[in-house]
């Protein structure tokens, strides 16, 4: 169907407002910069990133335009290969200590290095910028005939697990003068095949004694391929080494396979000499990882793991798994095997105030959650409705200071920032955002942020603001904008909005231009290939992945896939949100396994930490957005409805949860990160 009116006219008036937002982007301190202004330079950067000079036509009238410099450096950054030393040290010296120069510096080195200029290279080189550049110095050094010295120039590279290429001639002459020695080899090799790094230590093992290179090869396979590893370990001697790359190769393949690791591990048990803590490592992850696949005897395994064995993750899972079965003694028993403080957890402590109430100790269990309920956090709420409490929402709403915001906005850095911000470069403007503001203090911090708040850069203040009493800084932390729309949008889609904004607000933290390892884009953290579905479904014009970029594009396309995924899931905005970050096709799995628990032992028994923590995040930013929508919120247990009964939206009839602030508040919910990388994460 076509492109619905209303839509249109939400979209229209979101872009109306930005450009009306962005004329008081900058308060007046002298020269307040206009949006004729800000429209020339976007013009002019836009030219300037094409390289040449014709961005210097459109920049008439930006000289004392607080970006100006952002301009030339982008056309010589895009003219690298064309550009000399003069003209680079020329830009540096005029603008010596600006976030563009050291750009530049570090696009101009690095051509410099291509060009094997080494003369010019060490007349631009300043140390600390990066190992890339590190490695080129070394090169530069070796060039003019130095020689290499290993504790002033290699020690701390070679405490890396990995290295970019750039070192790779250094290398080689630090193994021709005699350097690497076989102590120092093997210490780089174990830190690489603690990282996992397998390249590094193909890459060093010719270098090592002809004694030494099956060994060193032996690790990398474990790495790469360990089941051809275990296979093979079958004919390898009982040496030091061949321990250590088949206890690298089991922990590996239990990750993957751990009816295979089993296999392999009752056939080279006896076989090798193990140490005790590399039996240990191996028991470890077996029963980790049958545990995460709910196997049967997997509880046992656990509960049999030797002191040694044991961890957080594994006695954590030991509850979990406990949990998935409903042995409420089981779930008491193994939060009792925690260390105190593990037991402190939220999590822990709503369990075992659940597993009391299964097991007769209503008493204790009330008294639990009662306590617990004073926290504003996933447990927390869920502990509230356990025993009827309000929610514990305890708002702080910082004063104004304007002596202080006038000093900040005295602040050239921060001036950038912000006008970074209102051109649409937020990227730059979180660069010289950090830079202004390094080192500051809270009152400093909290004053920048509502600065920016009242500017439209909300993401501010959910990295700023991200621990003790700041985390009820509600108001900055979780803003509502009309102007994006969203509430609109959610409505016309048939979700939630105060779900669609903790879900905008699990993903992106705000931040428009977010973009992840899976290359999902902007605010609802949407991959292209399924937005373009989402708008072909929905009858929207569809303008390419990098229109997920413009907060009214995402939104709209981001709650329509809520809608999408509700609708799958009979609703459930639990559900959806669970298939929102790790695929619905795992969630139906996870269904078919254990649909018949609660909600609250759905999620603690999702496999994936990522996703378990991301629907417990997303919930309990949908309470605190119900409250700030409306002043009282949904009870979560009814948003987080049984499996099989279908989800209706509240209506005005519907109970809702009062909000009250205990005497002793607790903070507010931990921060939310950066967007996510993508579903699929490693298990535990």
């Amino acid at each position: 169907m076509p492109v619905s009116t209303p839509r249109r006219r939400l979209r229209s008036r979101w872009l109306a407002l930005v450009v009306t937002g962005l004329a008081g982007i900058v308060h007046a301190q002298g020269g307040t910069p206009t949006t004729d202004q800000r429209a020339a330079f976007k013009q002019a950067y836009a030219a300037a990133r094409q390289g040449g000079d014709g961005w210097r036509a459109l920049a008439r009238g930006l000289r004392d335009y607080p970006l100006y410099p952002y301009l030339q450096e982008a056309a010589l950054e895009h003219d690298i290969q064309q550009t000399d030393l003069a003209t680079v040290t020329a830009y540096l010296r005029q603008y010596p200590d600006g976030i563009p120069a050291a750009d530049l510096r570090r696009a101009f080195l690095l051509e410099l290095a291509r060009r094997r200029d080494w003369a010019g290279f060490m007349a631009l080189y300043q140390p600390g910028l990066g190992v890339t550049l590190s490695c080129d110095a070394l090169q530069a050094k070796l060039a003019g005939g130095g020689q290499l010295d290993f504790d002033n120039d290699l020690a701390r590279l070679w405490s890396r697990s990995n290295l970019p290429g750039a070192c790779d001639p250094v290398l080689d002459a630090a193994h021709e003068q005699g350097l690497l020695s076989r102590a120092r080899l093997w210490t780089r090799i174990d830190r690489a095949a603690d990282a996992g790094q397998a390249g590094t230590i193909a890459s060093l093992a010719g270098w090592l004694p002809d004694a030494d290179q099956a060994s060193a090869r032996r690790l990398a396979q474990a790495l790469t391929d360990p089941a051809g590893a275990l296979a093979a370990a079958t004919g390898w001697p009982d040496t030091a080494r061949a321990r250590q790359a088949a206890t690298l190769a089991l922990t590996r393949m239990a990750r993957r396979q751990p009816d295979s690791a089993d296999a392999a591990w009752a056939q080279l048990q006896p076989r090798f000499r193990f140490s005790q803590q590399q039996r240990d490592r191996i028991l470890h992850t077996l029963a980790l990882f049958h545990a995460t696949d709910f196997e049967d005897g997997s509880l046992a395994r656990l509960i049999a793991l030797p002191p040694g064995a044991q961890s957080d993750s594994t006695r954590e899972w030991r509850v979990r798994v406990a949990l998935a079965r409903q042995d409420w003694p089981g779930v008491l028993d193994a939060i009792d095997a925690m260390p105190a403080d593990q037991q402190q957890d939220d999590e822990w402590q709503y369990f075992r105030a659940r597993a009391l109430g299964q097991t007769g100790h209503a008493g204790q269990a009330r008294r639990l959650f009662a306590s617990l309920a004073e926290r504003p956090t996933f447990f927390g709420f869920l502990a509230a409705d356990q025993v009827n409490q309000p929610y514990a929402l305890c708002p702080l709403q910082l004063r104004d200071d304007a002596q202080r915001e006038r000093e900040l906005l005295g602040r050239a850095g921060l001036v950038r920032a912000f006008e970074l911000y209102a051109v649409d470069l937020p990227r730059l403007a979180r660069r010289e955002w950090a830079r202004a503001l390094q080192g500051a203090d809270r009152a400093t911090l909290e004053a920048a942020v509502q600065l920016a708040h009242r500017r439209g850069w909300y993401d501010r203040a959910v990295f700023a603001l991200s621990s003790g009493d700041a985390l009820r800084l509600y108001g900055l932390r979780f803003p509502l904008v009309p102007r994006d729309g969203l509430v609109a949008m959610a409505e016309q889609a048939g979700i939630e909005p105060a779900w669609a904004y903790g879900i905008l607000r699990a993903e992106s933290a705000w931040m428009s231009d977010a973009r992840s390892a899976a290359d999902a884009r902007g605010l609802m953290q949407l991959v292209p290939a399924t937005a373009a579905l989402v708008a072909r479904r929905n009858g929207l014009a569809w303008s390419g992945g990098d229109s997920l970029y413009d907060p009214a594009v995402n939104i709209d396309l981001g709650t329509l896939y809520l809608a999408q995924l509700a609708q799958r899931f009979n609703g459930s905005p639990w559900l959806a949100s669970a298939a929102y970050n790790a695929g619905p096709n795992r969630v139906d799995a996870w269904l078919a396994a254990r649909g018949t628990l609660a909600p609250d032992l759905f999620v603690a028994t999702i496999p994936f930490k990522e996703t378990r923590e991301y629907v417990a995040r997303v919930m309990a930013f949908s309470v605190i957005y119900d409250w700030r929508l409306h002043g009282t919120a949904v009870p979560l247990d009814v948003r987080m409805g049984p499996i099989d009964q279908p989800y209706a939206l509240p209506n005005d009839a519907s109970a809702r949860r009062a909000v009250s602030c205990p005497a002793a508040p607790s903070p507010g919910p931990a921060p939310a990160g950066s967007a996510p990388a993508g579903a699929g994460r490693p298990r535990a």
